[in-house]
């Protein structure tokens, strides 16, 4: 039977033999990355001890480095098994955390590349702040690899220390690096952390630049917002995708008085575009967002940035109208004014005219109506003013027919 008929049968007793006893290293090395997927199989517990002991014992370099991949596939508890068994110790039998800590910082010199990867990615998941130092030791590790894991371990751990360090990163040679140097200085989210990931808008890795763009939302001041106008003009979809993003969180962190200035910058750069990257997250914001300040941005953005809606913007700032929080009805309602669409009217008289409709949601739409509407507009208010029961809509109706020439 073939590997791969053993692989799909999921005979992983024959599997381990073979990594055993095979002479043959290709055939070992292609076990040992197998055998990394059965997390689930019910002879787990095997599968990680005769990793562990090919990681130990194996000759073979690329065996080993398969088996370390696959303990670690298989999670946090079979690379403890790993290091464990190395270090001598039993982690099982009550060890203090500080010798499990220190053993995942012993094998963080490991001769094989592979463990030095799932070490630092053991001192990350543990969180101890004392790992600080030997992880920032492995920034210079010749293989980009553990470079990376370092650094991304350094970001769960999320100690402000390890930011000066992370920024000489910025600058390495591999993207996997820098990515996961930008992930982590935006994880640790201090003022000096932010302000390194600037100039990496036009990072030459999209993932990097994407990574950035998102960690600019967390400013609360307008140092982001000439990269963010920069990225919203990327070649790749996800990064101006994430900029739309990030400018409505930085809307919602900056201070009031600043946030005219930065809203205006905005509103030019992003009026010069209908892109669908740019002008779709801003519809999804509105329709599924939670953060009431992150809504009203965005409420009040659509109407001064769009200029060809299509059925979905419509219907997300309509659905608006209805908002809980009485400000983004009213950017909604103020926005559909700015929308130069012949479907406006009709919309917004059809919310007017439905007696199911929140009361809310009706005198917003006349509101507008006061804005945009015509003569269907004036007679149907007309109308209103003289059979409607609720007092809130015949006075809204009153202010809006008066803006189109007053009663018939």
């Amino acid at each position: 039977m073939s590997l791969f008929e053993l692989q799909r049968e999921g005979d992983v007793q024959e599997l381990i033999r073979l990594l055993r006893e095979s002479d043959n290293e290709e055939v070992r090395m292609r076990t040992a990355s197998m055998l990394g997927e059965f997390d689930e199989h019910a002879d787990r517990r095997d599968v990680v001890s005769a990793l562990v002991e090919a990681a130990e014992t194996d000759d073979s370099g690329m065996v080993t480095a398969a088996a370390v991949d696959s303990l670690d596939e298989l999670g946090q508890d079979a690379i403890e098994a790993l290091i464990e068994s190395m270090a001598g110790v039993d982690f099982e039998g009550g060890e203090a955390d500080w010798v499990r800590a220190k053993a995942f910082v012993n094998a963080l010199e490991a001769d094989v590349p592979e463990l030095r990867m799932a070490a630092a990615n053991g001192l990350g998941q543990f969180g101890d702040t004392d790992a600080i130092e030997p992880l920032v030791g492995r920034f210079t590790d010749p293989d980009p690899r553990v470079r990376a894991r370092a650094a991304r371990a350094c970001g769960s751990i999320g100690d402000p220390r390890a930011t000066e360090p992370l920024e000489s990163l910025l600058t390495d040679d591999a993207g996997v690096v820098r990515r996961e140097a930008a992930e982590a200085l935006g994880q640790i989210g201090n003022r000096q952390a932010l302000q390194a990931l600037l100039d990496l808008y036009d990072d030459p890795a999209e993932r990097v630049r994407r990574i950035a763009v998102n960690a600019f939302g967390n400013f609360d001041n307008a140092a982001p917002v000439d990269a963010l106008v920069n990225a919203l003009g990327d070649d790749a979809a996800t990064v101006r995708r994430t900029a739309v993003y990030s400018i409505i969180q930085l809307l919602a962190n900056v201070p009031t008085q600043k946030s005219h200035e930065i809203r205006e910058t905005i509103v030019d750069r992003l009026s010069e575009t209908d892109d669908d990257s740019v002008v779709a997250p801003l519809v999804e914001i509105l329709e599924e967002g939670t953060q009431v300040a992150q809504r009203r941005n965005t409420a009040w953005l659509l109407g001064r940035v769009v200029t060809e809606p299509d059925d979905r913007v419509l219907d997300a700032m309509i659905a608006a109208l209805d908002d809980d929080d009485q400000m983004t009805s009213q950017f909604a309602a103020t926005s559909l004014t700015e929308l130069e669409d012949v479907s406006v009217e009709r919309r917004l008289l059809d919310v007017v005219t439905d007696d199911e409709r929140p009361t809310q949601a009706r005198t917003q739409a006349i509101f507008a109506l006061g804005k945009v509407g015509g003569d269907r507009s004036r007679e149907t208010l007309d109308t209103l003013i003289d059979e409607t029961d609720n007092e809130e809509i015949r006075k809204r109706a009153f202010s809006a027919i008066s803006k189109l020439g007053g009663r018939l």
